[in-house]
């Protein structure tokens, strides 16, 4: 700590004054003097000290040296349940953070992953640190999961996989792999996108610029914006694309637009860079939801892809992901992986083992791997029933004629409501309805019991909110 030193002084000499007489502002000019120190050795913040011909006092007054520092705001998606948990109406609902919940609306931990937890006590695994690039047998099943056990990019080994700190970490590598090896490159996002996607390249001091997406005016794709703007970003820019369950909008490209995105990105010379958070948990399917990623490494394209399993196995405190970059050759392949190592040894040294080995059990086991698809489709055949229910629930209740049938188009965890910050407030302030402010709502958090409140909370923020 710092401190600033302040005195008072006389030149008229006399006794001593007792501290509390000082601090009490009792000392007169002439009554004699006190110095005030800090004793370290009695642990007593103050000593008393004569002198002769003045009055002096000596304040330590501790100022710390992160005085400089702000109160840095609420996060915008983290902090929605902060709030929810401080309110106490019975009403609330919390669907702002994208985590899936039961039909009573309680957390949930898939029976294949407490299986698969439970095979790592019975082989009594221990607890040693990984390698830096994390778990072997994670990372194989994970680029197969990705790509397709067959894919030639996988058997020619043209992919660098590196276990992340789930989709966060693994986007944050390869920022930190662009800046390091593309200076000057910019990384083209969505508009809008999730939330934490800015923060990470900021961080990485990787420059970016938004790309049109969402049109508010449909409440679906901007698709002509979309392709306008990645023509005309900077040659070999690399484009951030939602690999399936588009977030917050839910709203994805046809194949046909896929098709078309890939034509313009290859013309640039641009880089793809797919973040997949929710393979299997969009529409049920594995396959489906990982089809954009395989069309375009069809192609020959080298692309970047981060992988998460917060979502699709429940592993949302484990930090269990990967980035995954596609090379034109083994050898490039090789190169990259020893960079991304490189880079993640002053980060984070190693990626935990827990959820690494819970991943490689399940999709590395063919009995677990069928019992989890089958538990997927379970949970997204549960949104897509909330989906529809508050579809329906809107059309009957609302007597506008609104064509609230967007909903029923988008797809994953979240609705884009086309609700402003204003009348997502009204949400939050007079229903108890927490969500983020640019009127996302997660529908893995609402059950089919709360839709018709739901509804009229929409109701009543949309047409009575300007």
């Amino acid at each position: 700590m710092a401190s600033t030193m302040l005195s008072l002084a006389s030149a008229t000499p006399s006794a001593s004054l007792s501290m509390q007489e000082i601090l009490k502002g009792k000392a007169r000019p002439g009554s004699g003097s006190v110095s005030t120190l800090f004793n370290k050795e009695k642990g007593n913040p103050f000593i008393k000290a004569k002198s002769f011909g003045r009055i002096s006092m000596t304040v330590a007054v501790n100022v710390s040296r992160f005085e400089g520092i702000a109160m840095a705001p609420p996060d915008p998606i983290l902090g929605v349940s902060e709030a929810f948990r401080a309110d106490i109406d019975v009403k609330k609902l919390n669907l702002g953070v994208g985590a899936y919940r039961t039909e009573e609306l309680q957390p949930y931990v898939l029976d294949v992953v407490k299986k698969a937890e439970n095979l790592m006590l019975e082989r009594g695994e221990n607890k040693e640190y990984l390698p830096i690039e994390g778990l072997a047998a994670f990372n194989k099943v994970t680029a197969e999961l990705l790509f397709g056990a067959d894919n030639p990019v996988i058997k020619q080994q043209r992919v660098a996989t590196v276990q992340g700190l789930s989709g966060t970490g693994s986007l944050r590598l390869a920022a930190a792999l662009i800046e390091r090896y593309f200076p000057g490159a910019q990384v083209l996002i969505s508009s809008p996108t999730w939330g934490n996607h800015k923060n990470i390249f900021n961080d990485a001091r990787v420059p970016w610029s938004e790309y049109r997406y969402y049109d508010p005016k449909t409440v679906g794709l901007d698709f002509e914006g979309m392709i306008s703007d990645i023509k005309a970003a900077p040659e070999g820019s690399f484009v951030l694309l939602h690999g399936c369950a588009h977030n917050p909008t839910g709203i994805d490209p046809i194949p046909e637009q896929w098709e078309k995105i890939a034509d313009v990105i290859q013309e640039k010379n641009h880089m793809p860079f797919f973040d997949v958070a929710y393979q299997g948990f969009a529409s049920g399917s594995l396959d489906a939801d990982a089809s954009s990623v395989r069309l375009f490494a069809a192609r020959g394209m080298e692309l970047l892809i981060a992988q998460s399993y917060s979502k699709n196995l429940g592993l949302y405190a484990e930090r269990i992901g990967a980035i995954n970059v596609v090379c034109s050759s083994a050898d490039a392949a090789a190169r990259v992986k020893s960079q991304l190592k490189r880079i993640a040894r002053p980060m984070y040294s190693n990626p935990p083992v827990h959820g690494a080995r819970i991943v490689a059990n399940v999709v590395g086991d063919p009995t677990l791997f069928n019992e989890w698809k089958e538990e997927m489709e379970m949970l997204a055949g549960r949104i897509k029933n909330v989906r529809q229910k508050l579809f329906d629930s809107l059309s009957a209740k609302d007597k506008s004629g609104k064509d609230w049938s967007f909903i029923l188009k988008q797809i994953g965890m979240f609705s884009f409501t086309g609700l402003t910050k204003t009348q997502s407030e009204n949400m939050t302030n007079k229903w108890h309805v927490y969500m983020t402010k640019d009127g996302r709502i997660s529908l893995a958090g609402l059950s089919l019991a709360k839709c018709e409140y739901l509804a009229d909370a929409i109701i009543d923020s949309y047409h009575n909110v300007s």
